[in-house]
């Protein structure tokens, strides 16, 4: 084939990938508890100021400014995107703080604020203007592969029926490896660097072994725990809630 017109050709197709823009949720997923955004943070010295209450922006611990989340309440499946507004590494047990929109339209539980967060991937080079949004996405969702993006459906979401008699019951994920024996090497590390009990390790099968702490059935005790894991500077340690 003619070196130029091969050239060309390449050129084409990359023009073509680079404009084919398409969303989906990237690796980073994490659930654990979080905090309404209000004038008691600016006393405890969490927060400098008070996120925008009619806003959908979040403080994470992790994730960087302008970063694009889904946030979903665990509890009843309701679900928004936010944009993260500023990143705070000193907060510790909880994972992120919301505006006061964000908590009122997931109905979160002041008691029991447990959502996941996660990040969702867009590419640099698609650049929308806001009176074309729908019609950018409607393209995207119908030439994207099916498992990469989600509809939802906008009206009265099929929310979980929470059980109020069904009591608090949380455990600590420190992370999963694809072999036992390295679970059980964790388990011992932290057994020798901590005072920390109920570490137990769960197999879900042959090649996925969990290592956790707890139960916990109180947020006290499980606050605590967490603190003392935390130490260790595990990545994206992860509350998970036994039903």
């Amino acid at each position: 084939m003619n070196y130029k017109k091969f050239l060309l050709i390449l050129l084409f197709l990359t023009e073509c990938t680079v404009n084919n823009t398409q969303y989906s949720e990237s690796s980073f997923s994490n659930r654990g508890f979080t905090l309404l955004s209000d004038v008691s943070l600016i006393e405890k010295k969490i927060l400098r100021k008070n996120l925008d209450e009619r806003s959908l922006e979040i403080v994470h611990d992790t994730l960087p400014r302008g970063t694009k989340v889904r946030i979903i309440n665990l509890l009843n499946d309701k679900s928004v995107t936010a944009i993260v507004k500023t990143r705070n590494k000193d907060l510790s047990f909880y994972n992120s703080i919301l505006s006061k929109r964000i908590f009122d339209e997931l109905d979160i539980s002041p008691k029991e604020p447990y959502v996941e967060i996660s990040k969702i991937r867009e590419n640099k080079t698609f650049i929308a203007k806001k009176s074309k949004i729908f019609d950018e996405e409607k393209k995207v969702a119908n030439k994207a592969p099916v498992k990469s993006i989600s509809i939802n459906v906008i009206g009265t979401p099929k929310s979980k029926k929470i059980d109020d008699r069904k009591s608090f019951n949380y455990s600590i994920k420190i992370t999963e490896f694809y072999f036992l024996k390295n679970a059980n090497e964790l388990k011992k590390r932290i057994e020798n660097e901590t005072s920390l009990k109920n570490i137990n390790i769960i197999s879900i099968n042959d090649t996925r072994h969990r290592v956790l702490l707890g139960p916990y059935s109180n947020i006290n005790t499980l606050q605590s725990a967490y603190n003392s894991i935390n130490k260790l500077n595990f990545e994206n340690i992860e509350l998970i809630r036994n039903d």
